[in-house]
């Protein structure tokens, strides 16, 4: 497919002997003067790879907590982790604890019932965003897509990771799933909880109760946080220009994961953009395993321009990638819940992370590298000469693209 005309933009020169400190500077004004939201100074930041980590240190996490939890999934399904979760908020709410529960109406809906009965009689307040039957057909197409987890109003974790047995393991076949959380700690806290406050407010009114201390935080490391929320509208959204400007940004890589890419042509281009000034893009996707194979056939309809550009992309290969990270320059972050498709930049509810710290983005660079060892490039004569049948596959997807 032949790219749209896109408006050309000015870009400045590569400064490849720019100190990284300097580039997390410019980095760091640009977001906050084209986002209007401050980052905050003084956060820690872990990042947790596939379920063996994550799951773990959000149990122990709620486990410990002793004012607060507030939750909130796109994707609460069923297995052994949805019911140790279920155990885990109920405990907590017949001790005292303030628990709340925010599942979207749409990827929840396949909740155990028993579960959700527990947990209520426990004294968990459960909340569904925007359930299907009750909605307009338009409203039905925006959902919440964010993940988040609140305990005390200390700790926070979010990321790409939806309770259910998929997310268990450590991506060590098909059945386990590889994505990353991250936990969060410091004042960009208050930045996811903000995230769940707004979609709370909308199924229940209800914002605090007296067991909101409204904390004070604490210098917990060095690590530069901006904390972007997106929301369904009409026009240019926030975490459009988030990802553009990480992408006009880029000076000398620009690394890209996600679980679906079915971008628009924009996109596309200030992908192929960076390419052209000298900048290694490369990109990581799901491979022969993945939950949305229609998504996949709309993004390799660009994948043929994409590799005349000279921008890498690999497919991941042991099992459903669903991570949703990207890192600048080995210098600044993304991440959190969104994909690279119009679904996630357009229609539902989403929350990201940009991170200025260079060892956090290392850690991330590394985990790539490791996932690069198990993904086979897609290489541009070859895949020039796919069949007639998967040419037609991306071409007949194309028409519901916008909602992939």
């Amino acid at each position: 497919m032949k790219l749209e005309n896109t408006p050309q933009r000015t870009q400045s020169s590569p400064s490849p002997d720019r100190p990284a400190g300097e580039r997390a500077l410019r980095m760091r004004r640009r977001l906050e003067r084209l986002i209007g939201i401050a980052a905050t100074e003084g956060n820690s930041l872990v990042a947790l790879r596939n379920g063996d980590e994550i799951f773990p240190a959000m149990l122990e996490s709620v486990r410990s907590a002793e004012h607060t939890v507030d939750m909130m999934t796109f994707v609460y399904w069923r297995g052994d982790i949805a019911r140790e979760f279920a155990r885990a908020l109920a405990e907590r709410a017949r001790a005292g604890v303030r628990v709340r529960l925010l599942l979207d109406g749409f990827g929840s809906r396949t909740i155990e019932k028993d579960l959700l009965g527990d947990m209520r009689e426990a004294g968990v307040r459960v909340a569904w965003f925007r359930q299907p039957v009750a909605l307009s057909p338009l409203k039905q197409n925006h959902r919440c897509h964010r993940k988040a987890l609140l305990v005390d109003e200390r700790v926070a974790f979010t990321g790409g990771v939806g309770i259910a047995e998929e997310w268990c393991g450590d991506a060590r076949d098909e059945h386990e799933w590889r994505d990353t959380h991250v936990e969060v700690r410091g004042p960009a806290v208050d930045g996811i909880a903000a995230a769940f406050a707004q979609n709370w407010a909308e199924c229940c009114g209800e914002l605090f109760d007296e067991r909101d201390r409204f904390v004070e935080h604490r210098p917990e490391g060095d690590a530069v946080v901006q904390v972007v929320r997106g929301s369904a509208s009409f026009g240019w959204q926030d975490m459009q220009t988030l990802i553009q400007v990480m992408i006009q940004s880029a000076e000398e890589r620009f690394r890209l994961t996600t679980a679906y890419f079915s971008p628009d042509a924009y996109f596309v281009e200030l992908l192929c953009e960076a390419s052209r000034r000298g900048v290694e893009v490369e990109i990581l996707l799901p491979g022969p395993h993945t939950d949305q194979r229609v998504c996949q056939l709309a993004g390799q309809n660009f994948y043929e321009d994409l590799l005349a550009c000279g921008v890498k992309i690999y497919q991941y290969q042991p099992t459903m990638m669903h991570a949703k990270i990207i890192t600048v320059d080995a210098t600044a972050a993304l991440i959190g819940s969104t994909n690279f498709n119009r679904r996630s930049l357009e229609h539902d509810e989403e929350i990201m992370l940009a991170v200025l710290d260079e060892e956090f983005t290392a850690t991330l660079d590394a985990h790539f590298d490791e996932d690069v060892a198990v993904s086979e490039r897609i290489r541009e004569g070859r895949w020039g000469r796919r069949s007639l049948l998967q040419r037609a596959r991306e071409t007949a997807v194309l028409p519901i693209r916008r909602f992939l």
